[in-house]
């Protein structure tokens, strides 16, 4: 009895292990080396998976928060760096003011990090969200798996649509580089 007890514990571990492992990773360039993500970006037309992230409050968010209104996802490694930066400067000047437009700027830096990055840049028109104790990385499939940034989101931009529907995704192909800012704007502007 105790033994077939173990069996079964073995073969529900060694199950779940098997289905985490079931992701395809992809694989991103960061300075033209390749780095692997956990997955690839969800699709397009499908609906946006659920996450909560913390604010620079300390304050959990949900994608549920902003029910009814277009979102844009800026995702990137740290607020930093100068390219993530570029990102937040950018969103927050073009995506910022769009009607019915909530711009998130997601990375795993910690909320104080952010918050400071925002008042000592003048960024109000964004809202910067943390992954630090989260697992959207993997949810979306965007959290890299190997290299010295392990751990850390790649550059990335999601946009949902007020029904909660993915209608663009960009996975920047190498991290060193910024988003296609404009392909994601005319998504909102349909």
């Amino acid at each position: 009895m105790f033994s077939k007890i173990i069996f079964s514990t073995l073969f529900f571990l060694s199950a779940c292990g098997f289905a985490q492992n079931t992701k395809t990773s992809n694989t991103v360039l960061m300075g033209g080396k390749p780095v692997r993500t956990y997955s690839k970006l969800p699709a397009v037309n499908k609906p946006a998976p659920k996450f909560v992230l913390t604010d620079v409050s300390m304050n959990d968010q949900t994608l549920d928060s902003y029910k009814g209104k277009y979102v844009i996802l800026n995702i990137f490694p740290s607020v930093d760096t100068g390219v993530c930066s570029a990102s937040v400067h950018h969103f927050n000047e073009d995506a910022g003011n769009l009607p019915n437009t909530v711009v998130l700027c997601i990375s795993k830096d910690l909320p104080f990090a952010q918050k400071r990055f925002c008042g000592a840049e003048g960024i109000k028109n964004v809202v910067m969200l943390s992954d630090f104790r989260s697992d959207f990385g993997w949810n979306y499939g965007v959290e890299m798996i190997d290299s010295p940034m392990k751990g850390l989101l790649s550059r990335a931009v999601v946009v949902i649509d007020p029904s909660g529907n993915i209608i663009y995704e960009e996975q920047v192909p190498d991290i060193s580089q910024e988003p296609n800012y404009e392909a994601a704007i005319n998504a909102v502007k349909g």
